[in-house]
């Protein structure tokens, strides 16, 4: 049974919500400012640096399974996953600081490079994982399944754009800041307390929900286990679909990511008041997004949500660009052109949270057709499942993004003003090729996901019946 079977109150979305502050934290710091702070800022290769990167992640995407198959079988008087939201925050914000100020001062190697940056995932994991798999534990009713995901990602969003608006107004205040690495050592410091308090503070604010033993006691944790079951999960089907469009969808956004501060820098020429509006933009785009996801999955549902976000991206974000090669668009480095750039932006990064939205918050339905066959849930084997979709694809798309900056011929520490045409075009065309190719192969596996409204409605009334002890309840497989 969900621990909230009514309409979820306003407190508790709010709570919920505020444990994905540190989330945010970690994908603003690693997706927009560490591949630009450790190349352009301590002097390393760009390919080396997106090497170790994507190595972190694709070393972290295989322990998160681990996570949660432990997070699932915790058996305590706190529940299964509040130990660990207990337990994690507090080393990874000194893991947080260290990544931002390596030890010893000066440039690291590739390998304390990869050592601190596997540590803060793995941690940030410990905490990611146990919170977002208690959405489905929560509550079991498909619409507000959205509205708690609306939250996670509104605070999510707004914790990685604080950190944004910090960096650009204070600590790295102009496009020469971001070249060095003065203001890093205090971005490192505020989001280390920003993570903490997030994960801490939402715990407590649901402790009184969720702490208690679980209802069954899963079987003990073993290795053998462990990978029987995440295989067996991993092989539903809805989620091998899911993961299939998620996979393209993660990549273009760690893509996305990767170069933003070198297509701001580089390509569109951004002065400094210019850089500051870039996560007002960005708020702004997750406001509207908070407001008509609901709408969309109501009248759409999900899969077809996710299909009309990715397209509708893809075609207003290649605009500029297109305009840019072609020569009409405004003269870069101008407000004029920044206003008609951020214009675009406000709309395809709308529809692109809508797209991410969508898929995540088709996990909590594949967890009912896990247990329709099963008879088990895996909450946190199928989160983690996301996560090791999501890291490796975000990986791959930082480590596509190091390449493109590397064959586009941009050395380190190079002033924009001084860099050739020629680079600028190569970053764009390499960009603009490789998110067509994943927009188009995302929106195809997304609009494939089998579970709908109806399907899930109908499995929880199965699973309902099975709960009653009617075997001749029948069964929905997707």
């Amino acid at each position: 049974m969900p621990f909230v079977t009514d309409p979820l109150p306003q407190r508790l979305k709010l709570i919920h919500g505020f444990g994905a502050v540190a989330f945010g934290v970690k994908d603003s710091g690693f997706s927009f400012f560490l591949l630009i702070f450790y190349n352009q800022a301590l002097g390393m290769d760009a390919g080396t640096v997106s090497l170790a990167l994507a190595l972190a992640l694709l070393i972290d995407a295989f322990v998160d399974p681990l996570l949660g198959n432990l997070s699932d079988r915790t058996w305590s008087r706190w529940g299964r996953r509040l130990p660990w939201l207990y337990a994690a925050p507090i080393p990874l914000a000194f893991a947080w600081v260290f990544l931002w100020h390596p030890p010893g001062g000066g440039t690291p190697s590739f390998w304390e490079l990869l050592a601190i940056a596997v540590s803060v995932r793995v941690l940030l994991s410990a905490c990611e994982v146990p919170s977002v798999s208690l959405l489905p534990e929560i509550t079991a009713d498909y619409d507000e399944r959205t509205t708690l995901f609306r939250y996670r990602f509104l605070f999510g969003w707004c914790g990685g754009l604080l950190m944004m608006v910090l960096a650009y107004f204070v600590l790295m205040p102009s496009a020469e800041a971001l070249l060095e690495p003065e203001g890093y050592l205090w971005f490192g410091m505020i989001g280390a307390t920003l993570m903490v308090i997030s994960v801490l503070g939402s715990a407590l604010g649901q402790h009184k929900l969720v702490a208690g033993y679980p209802e069954t006691r899963a079987p003990p944790f073993t290795w053998r286990g462990a990978f029987s079951e995440i295989i067996d999960a991993f092989s539903e089907r809805a989620f091998l679909i899911f993961a299939a469009g998620a996979l393209a969808a993660y990549i273009s956004q760690g893509l996305t990511f990767s170069l933003t501060n070198y297509i701001n820098v580089f390509v569109w020429r951004f002065d400094t008041v210019e850089l500051q509006f870039y996560p007002i933009v960005l708020f702004l785009s997750v406001i509207v997004m908070f407001f008509i996801v609901g709408p969309m999955h109501r009248r759409f549902g999900k899969p077809r949500s996710a299909v009309i976000g990715a397209i509708g991206s893809l075609v207003v974000i290649l605009i500029p660009f297109s305009l840019y090669l072609a020569g009409l668009w405004p003269e870069t480095g101008t407000r004029r052109s920044a206003i008609q750039f951020y214009a675009f932006l406000l709309v395809a990064n709308t529809l692109g949270v809508v797209v991410m939205i969508s898929a995540t918050s088709m996990i909590a339905e594949i967890v009912e057709a896990y247990q329709e066959r099963t008879g088990r849930r895996a909450e946190g084997s199928f989160y983690s499942g996301n996560w090791f979709v999501q890291k490796c694809a975000t990986g791959g798309g930082i480590l596509i993004g190091g390449q493109v900056i590397a064959l586009s011929g941009l050395a380190p520490n190079t002033s924009p003003a001084e860099v050739p045409l020629e680079v600028i075009h190569n970053i764009v065309w390499l960009y603009g090729a490789a998110i067509v190719l994943l927009g188009l192969v995302a929106a195809y596996w997304l609009g494939r996901f089998p579970i709908g409204r109806e399907e899930h409605e109908a499995r929880l009334k199965t699973l309902d019946i099975a709960a009653r002890g009617d075997i001749d309840g029948g069964t929905i497989v997707p």
